[in-house]
């Protein structure tokens, strides 16, 4: 007989020490490292280490910044509902440390300078870099907000605390946490007690081994291309221009250490992206048969992954209290890094061109500011719950603000004859163009037929929640219109949309939809960024050249020169190599010495083939 609504659990005395010790050390961390460096006067040194950092530890800085709670929560919600073929998104970091090692690199670890909207101005004028550091900021607030609204969901489904004042919490405890990411923490244990073979089983018969799907529509949510495309366009303006990132790696002691960091921490990024795609499948393999989400046991899909946790590990005080910790510990470290970003761009572009300041009075301007930002984040987590998704809703910030901010860089360091005026424009475009199909997606979602979501049943329930009995029901059939975003209901035949999606049909499903809500409005969030990006560097480059930006001279130290990629080096090594092998085959070299000069017949001016004019 069915039954009410099964407890999951909830924390226990031991998940509330292990979660409270993991922010006491963070906080004691905060504490030393102010109390050591009190005497530190230098904004340079507290935004930027001193630029004395070796590879190592940078590396494990950049992936420490990229591991929040997004990837933590989101990435295995996403993999759940979507598939594995998210997981092809490993292919646009190569793409993305190339790219930021050969491109971005040089140039601004050339320039020695604090914030990366410095450039801006030295290549272009003071307006530019003003618009540039106003729509980091914008970007980055929004981005920070959505981070500490990720781990606030996690604490509201394990601990049932209010959802916002998990938010307040959890901002106030990012906000004191300093510049070191916690520790990381992955709990792999009752999951894989039958071993991986079900779980591929199970994640095959699911439908969720959709790797490899080479669709070049770009309406289509996850594909190959976007993927591929997209995510090296979005994490090229995280790592290549994006001043939380720059900032690691321009601490480094060389350009080599610099590179080195690079490319260590895409092994990092790998294994992260690994681990959250088999989250995904385990997810799937737990739940195939009764879908929390759609009997409404978790509000949001990013709450997924602590439902797991509460369910299974009940029986292990402590686990789940430190699996929290390790969604916080993720979003101390980019909360952190964020918030240090806003701090040095504010202070470098903002505060230090237009008031005369000590260094001191700037290094405690600093700290202030980061109290500040810390606040307007919490401020900002209220819009990141409006957003959906939380993985969506981070891509597609950075694709909206970033992408026309990656634009206007490449348009300066890869176009010699760009100028202000087509730098201007060309951001200003991109960014309405990316604003219009964004916020257009906002309004009007994708159909189900274009994002694809994966078929989800509740064939395996037996209990109650509400007015809904789940025992023994299933969702429609694999191929039904209404399978997509669609529950059923067992106690009649209606279709009734989950969470307020709208279901085929329906009343809400005649509701108008513009001419583009199909088509312009329907792209993958994935090709948000590339929008933005082409779109600002096109008519930047048209606007450059019809303004006379042939004329201008520009320092060569602002653009990339042969001299900065690798290839470069690389291809004259190899060309000294043959040019010496080259040279120990020379018959004419020495030639006197070796042969002598006393043979008549090697005498003759007409034959003297080892000097270079005629001694008279």
């Amino acid at each position: 007989m069915p039954g009410d609504l099964p407890a999951v659990g909830s924390f226990v005395a031991a998940d509330y020490v292990v979660f409270a010790l993991m922010l006491l050390v963070s906080a004691a961390v905060g504490v030393y490292y102010a109390w050591v460096d009190r005497s530190q006067g230098s904004t340079g040194d507290f935004l930027m280490g001193g630029r004395s950092l070796t590879a190592v530890p940078v590396s494990l800085s950049l992936t420490a910044g990229f591991m929040s709670a997004i990837t933590v929560l989101a990435s295995p919600a996403e993999v759940y509902r979507y598939g594995a073929v998210f997981g092809l998104v490993g292919l646009s970091y190569i793409f993305t440390v190339v790219v930021t090692s050969e491109i971005f690199l040089p140039v601004f670890y050339r320039l020695a300078i604090t914030s990366t909207y410095e450039y801006l101005e030295l290549r272009f004028n003071r307006a530019t870099r003003l618009m540039g550091t106003v729509l980091f900021i914008v970007q980055t607030v929004l981005y920070t907000g959505i981070v500490i609204y990720a781990p606030a969901l996690a604490l509201n489904q394990v601990t049932g605390m209010d959802l916002w004042g998990a938010v307040v919490s959890t901002g106030i405890v990012c906000t004191f946490y300093c510049t070191l990411g916690g520790l990381k923490a992955v709990v792999w244990t009752d999951v894989f007690q039958g071993g991986i073979g079900p779980i591929i089983q199970h994640s095959q018969q699911g439908g969720r081994l959709n790797l490899w799907d080479f669709d070049m529509n770009p309406l289509r949510r996850h594909t190959f291309w976007t993927l591929t495309i997209g995510g090296t366009f979005v994490w090229v303006s995280v790592y290549g221009i994006n001043q939380a990132q720059v900032q690691r790696y321009l601490s480094c002691k060389t350009i080599t250490h610099a590179r080195m960091a690079l490319y260590l921490n895409l092994i990092g990024l790998w294994v992260v992206l690994v681990c959250s795609v088999i989250s995904g499948l385990c997810l799937y393999s737990v739940y195939k048969s009764c879908d929390p989400w759609t009997t409404g046991q978790v509000t949001a899909l990013d709450q997924l992954m602590p439902y797991l946790v509460m369910d299974i590990l009940r029986s292990y005080p402590g686990v789940p209290g430190l699996f929290v910790a390790a969604a916080y510990s993720g979003s101390l470290s980019t909360v952190s890094s964020s918030i240090n970003a806003l701090t040095a761009v504010t202070v470098e572009d903002l505060i230090r061109p237009h008031i005369d300041l000590s260094e001191k009075h700037l290094s405690w301007a600093s700290k202030g500011l980061s109290l500040l930002y810390g606040a307007l984040c919490i401020a900002m987590a209220a819009i990141a719950s409006l957003m959906g998704g939380v993985l969506q809703a981070a891509i597609t910030i950075f694709g909206i603000i970033g992408g026309p901010l990656l634009g206007l860089f490449t348009l300066g360091i890869l176009f010699p004859f760009a100028n202000s005026k087509g730098a201007v424009l060309g951001l200003l475009s991109g960014l309405v163009v990316a604003l219009w199909v964004g916020i257009g997606a906002q309004i009007y979602p994708p159909p189900a037929a274009m994002s694809r979501p994966l078929d989800l049943s509740t064939a395996g329930c037996n209990f109650s929640t509400g007015f809904s009995n789940w025992s023994s029901t299933a969702l429609p059939p694999p191929h039904s219109p209404f399978t997509r975003e669609s529950t059923f209901s067992p106690e009649s035949t209606t279709l009734l949309p989950p969470h307020g999606t709208v279901t085929p049909g329906s009343p809400e499903s005649s509701v108008f939809r513009p001419v583009l809500a199909d088509s312009w409005y329907s792209v993958s969030y994935m090709y948000f960024s590339p929008i933005g990006t082409l779109t600002a560097l096109t008519v930047g480059v048209v606007v450059s050249l019809l303004s006379g930006g042939w004329k201008v001279n520009v320092d060569s130290r602002l653009t990339l020169m042969k001299e900065d990629t690798t290839c470069y080096h690389i291809f004259r090594f190899f060309k000294e190599k043959v040019a010496g092998r080259t040279r120990n085959f020379d018959l004419t070299k020495n030639e006197a010495r070796k042969m002598g000069n006393t043979n008549l017949a090697f005498s003759d001016v007409e034959l003297d083939l080892t000097k270079g004019h005629v001694t008279t």
